[in-house]
């Protein structure tokens, strides 16, 4: 060849999905025979495919999935301290069967879901571990990753309805006895008008943590205020300018169980900055025990959920399903346990 003759780029996915105005996921499904990819779609797609000349090497693309040395991991929220601690467990273990970690964040989107999961499926994991943002749907996870790779799916449910064909398991932690457990811990503490703080309805776990609330509020025949059930993001900051929410109303709730740690140490934040004092003026309690909630002020009751163990756990899940994949899909629920701290007092006196 002349030494002045150019050299041809190589066409990749990116190319084709911009050249036609879809995702790299959508391209990736096209290319594999996908049916969940509509008739108009796929001709345009398979149009710029022999536009811009792509060829796919099918048998080294199936050669490259058999021998996958990684296991992807995707998180909704990697600044709660509970996911970085379930990372570090599931990067533990599969480092442990050899492979390694791709890790993802979804930041609680479903459109970023999306792109991460079609991203992530280009470099071929063996399987994947899901915590699913809120609001995601079965059909759309299986739109961007298709049927074929293992998926455990941690802590949260999908909503539709999982396909029967697809090797997917689940995670759990046993979120409705936790609350229950929590709830009955400040019913026993005295607390009559308590809160439930924190979460969206639109996730799983909240839904069930609440529902652990509510059973546990009427089994002591105690009133369940409407305005005592406030939602929020997940997150410390938006707990904290969500406090005012609990006292805008008499009677203010004495008491409150939080969606997770994170709420509950956001929610001993807006306390403060009302002058009350948690562990004194109000009784809280939270759902995961990373490590700060221990050395919070005060340290904080909250169930128990072995984050690092459940990382290990899920890992273990998935390889389990890789060395028997054609075995019946399973549903683990992991339990909790109530750790009882000074942050649940009983109700202040003055």
């Amino acid at each position: 060849m002349d030494s002045t003759t150019p050299v041809r780029r190589k066409i990749t996915l990116s190319d084709i999905a911009a050249g036609c105005d879809v995702s790299r996921a959508t391209v990736s499904l096209v290319l594999r025979g996908s049916p969940l990819v509509n008739k108009h779609t796929r001709a345009r797609v398979e149009e710029e495919l022999r536009r811009q000349g792509y060829v796919y090497n099918r048998t080294a693309a199936n050669l490259r999935r058999r021998t996958s040395s990684s296991i992807a991991l995707v998180l909704n929220d990697l600044a709660n301290p509970f996911f970085a601690e379930f990372a570090a467990g599931v990067d533990a273990a599969v480092g442990d069967a050899g492979f390694v970690t791709l890790l993802g964040c979804t930041s609680e989107s479903t459109a970023r879901e999306q792109a991460v999961l079609g991203s992530l499926i280009e470099h071929g994991p063996a399987g994947i571990i899901l915590s699913p943002a809120e609001g995601s749907d079965a059909q759309q996870v299986l739109a961007a990753m298709g049927a074929q790779t293992p998926l455990l799916l941690f802590n949260r449910e999908l909503g539709g309805n999982l396909p029967e064909y697809a090797h997917w398991d689940l995670l759990m932690l046993d979120n409705q006895r936790g609350t229950r457990l929590a709830t009955e811990h400040l019913i026993a503490q005295g607390h009559r008008h308590i809160a439930f703080f924190g979460g969206h309805r639109d996730s799983s776990s909240c839904r069930q943590r609440h529902a652990g609330y509510i059973e546990a509020m009427q089994a002591a025949g105690l009133r369940i205020e409407p305005r005592w059930q406030v939602e929020c993001a997940p997150t410390r900051l938006d707990a904290a300018g969500r406090t005012a929410a609990l006292f805008a109303n008499a009677p203010a709730p004495t008491a409150a169980v939080c969606y997770n740690d994170a709420v509950a140490l956001g929610l001993m934040l807006g306390l403060n900055q009302r002058g009350l004092q948690p562990g004194r003026d109000f009784a809280l309690t939270g759902f995961d025990d990373i490590a700060e909630a221990s050395a919070s002020t005060p340290p904080l009751t909250t169930l128990n959920a072995a984050p690092r163990e459940r990382g290990r756990q899920a890992a273990e899940l998935l390889l389990l399903r890789l060395r028997e994949p054609a075995a019946s899909n399973r549903r683990t629920i992991a339990p909790v346990q109530l750790v009882i701290r000074e942050s649940s007092c009983p109700p202040h006196t003055a």
